[in-house]
């Protein structure tokens, strides 16, 4: 089992912290123009993930429901589920498309963007939109590989990806002097890029799958109802996730240029801890939707225990690397001694998320292989309700901690809560 659980887990932990890199490059290069571009490409990613990370139930509805389709041997159910939730990705990203303008105008509003940075952030939001469409349809594809019980194409895919960003965006900011709108155009190339490559792979790989993913889409109706009934709880889930980050950007921004740049970076770093934890949530998706499928509970409850622990041995390595060298790892994404210096307070966060949140991120993993999609929405719901009553309790007394405080909660309880209904209902939960 723990062979299985690496063979997923290890090409995942790989491709998953290179994701942030789309987000983590841009900050760097930035990072060293000034502190405003440094703020500005935090708050155009952060309106990105505001739109993107809603949408996540693409790639999680399509992992969960795969999986269960792969362990049971179904051919056809998995071929469908590639289709249909394609053209439910190609849908949404052309509504995205249509309703550029007004999404522009909501960022720069709920992110109350300092007047010197809107051109820098609409320079950026103008060129990165046109990517939509190649980044829900990889979110299918990402997805659909796990559910299939393969954890390398995503990595080849994550690699090309982001190899093509790095390279692009520091050429095009570096000796054409392109500023923020050279992070913007690295980023849009690099994720058709993928998508190119993804096409490839099912073209020569999954060719069989490729013939059947239309036939019958819309015809078996209890099929459509519990798929879009997933998907409806998981982008309900993923909107309050998206919203808790998004407030805290926020409540940075409203907190001045300097905090905003400080809790910027600190926010990549924990993006590459979850990202790297969330390998083996990923294994854990695969595994358990898989012996869900196949309906063998004694062997899913084994890669249950066994991801934890891996979980919790990657958690550990996070939090000591960070509390070690906290500086000199911030240092690499900003020379702004000011910056630097307002961060001191905030860095022993960095230890800490690591332990609060691990637990959270592979339960995740596991109510995804199990579809329990009903549950995950309201341990989320929960979840939020108290992250924003902690912070309003905090914000008069320590502002800025306060927000760090009731972030760390949130992810906290999450956890407990999770851990809570799994106990109650088992594999039964819903």
């Amino acid at each position: 089992m723990n062979k299985e659980i690496l063979r997923l887990a290890i090409p995942n932990i790989i491709s998953n912290v290179s994701v942030p890199l789309l987000s983590t490059v841009d900050t760097a290069l930035m990072g060293h123009l000034s502190a405003a571009h440094l703020g500005a490409v935090g708050l155009g990613a952060m309106v990105f993930n505001l739109i993107y990370w809603n949408f996540g139930f693409l790639r999680m509805g399509t992992t969960g429901m795969t999986a269960q389709a792969f362990g049971a041997q179904q051919h056809q159910q998995m071929a469908g589920l590639l289709g249909r939730s394609l053209l439910v990705a190609i849908a949404i990203a052309l509504l995205i498309l249509i309703l550029k303008s007004p999404l522009e105008h909501l960022g720069l509003w709920f992110f109350q963007v300092d007047h010197s940075q809107i051109a820098l952030v609409k320079s950026y939001f103008s060129i990165r939109i046109w990517a939509a469409p190649a980044t829900l349809a990889s979110y299918v594809v990402f997805g659909w590989f796990f559910g299939m019980q393969n954890a390398v194409y995503p990595l080849v895919l994550a690699i090309v990806v982001n190899l093509i960003n790095v390279v692009l965006s520091y050429v095009l900011i570096q000796y054409f002097n392109m500023g923020i709108a050279g992070a913007a155009w690295g980023t849009v190339v690099a994720q058709y890029s993928g998508v190119i490559v993804a096409a490839l792979i099912l073209r020569f790989r999954y060719r069989l799958y490729l013939q059947d993913m239309f036939k019958g889409l819309f015809a078996e109706t209890a099929g459509l109802v519990e798929f879009f009934a997933i998907n409806r709880d998981l982008f309900i889930r993923t909107l309050s996730l998206t919203f808790a980050f998004a407030f805290f950007y926020r409540q940075s921004s409203i907190a001045g240029a300097t905090i905003l740049a400080v809790n910027v970076i600190l926010l990549q770093l924990i993006n590459w801890m979850s990202y790297g934890i969330d390998g083996f949530a990923y294994a854990a998706e695969s595994l358990v939707g898989k012996y869900k499928g196949s309906q063998n509970q004694q062997e899913g409850n084994k890669a249950i225990r066994l991801v934890m622990l891996w979980g919790l041995t990657l958690a550990l390595f996070f939090s000591v690397l960070y509390l070690i060298w906290s500086v000199p790892i911030f240092r690499i994404f900003t020379n702004q001694v000011l910056v630097i210096e307002a961060a001191r307070p905030f860095l022993w966060y960095m230890a800490a998320f690591p332990l609060a949140g691990f637990i959270c991120y592979i339960w995740d993993g596991i109510y995804i292989g199990l579809t329990a999609s009903v549950t995950m929405r309201n341990a989320m719901l929960v979840s939020l309700a108290l992250y924003l009553g902690t912070y309003f309790a905090f914000r008069n007394i320590w502002p800025v901690h306060g927000l760090w405080i009731a972030l760390l909660l949130f992810l906290l309880f999450r956890g407990l809560i999770q851990s809570l209904y799994f106990r109650k209902y088992g594999w039964a939960i819903r």
